[in-house]
């Protein structure tokens, strides 16, 4: 969970009491729109290969975990699951693929189990769904990964285009190339007319890949 206010951004989860990154009120614009400020005092951050557990360097994506005072005792009642979550070494598992830069500053890319490993490759959706608005047409769109027997897994991109417009996954496509690397270009493209939502308003969940299928 991030949110922003009248001049800092702050990120966090109900497990961290509840946040642990915050901007200042001198970040420049780029630090206010594309992280969520620096870890709290007396609090820890790394990022790891959510696939490895290897600790990873300033400025590639991984999960983002948090340790420290605020860090909850545990679910009640609920020991396997806090055991999924928090390590022997008291980090919590946030879920979060997160880049942390040489300046602390973290930026959230997008959630472990969006992730799509294409040939041995690891996507992010929120990067290519923040890439595909930029295309004048689209209105909304979500990106998910389709099980294919050769890759591993496909990008295929479910688009709602704006009132009045046409457009076609070519276009798309086209749109895409030397803009991207390559294998980041949705092999399938749909163009829905709604997504299906949750009593909250946010896409849900069911949202998978049969939609991708034609």
């Amino acid at each position: 969970m991030w949110t922003r206010g009248s001049s800092e951004v702050a990120y966090g989860t109900t497990e961290n009491s509840p946040v642990t990154f915050m901007g200042f009120p001198h970040d420049s614009v780029t630090q206010k729109t594309e992280t969520v400020g620096c870890i709290f005092p007396h609090t820890e951050a790394k990022i790891e290969d959510p696939e490895t557990g290897e600790v990873l360097p300033l400025n590639r994506p991984g999960e983002l975990q948090i340790r420290g005072y605020c860090v909850m005792l545990g679910y009640w009642g609920d020991p396997n699951k806090t055991n999924e979550v928090i390590t022997d070494e008291k980090w919590y598992k946030t879920g979060d693929i997160a880049v942390l830069d040489e300046y602390g500053y973290c930026k959230i890319v997008g959630r472990c189990k969006d992730m799509i490993i294409r040939g041995g490759e690891n996507i992010y959706p929120a990067e290519l769904e923040q890439f595909l608005y930029t295309h004048p047409k689209i209105q909304e769109v979500q990106v998910v990964g389709v099980k294919d027997e050769r890759m591993g897994e496909e990008i295929c991109a479910s688009i709602r285009v704006k009132a009045g417009e046409e457009c076609t996954a070519e276009e798309i496509k086209a749109f895409c190339k030397g803009k991207i690397a390559h294998f980041k270009i949705p092999r399938y493209i749909v163009f829905v007319k709604d997504f299906p939502l949750t009593v909250s308003g946010k896409v849900s969940d069911h949202l998978k890949a049969p939609v991708c299928f034609f």
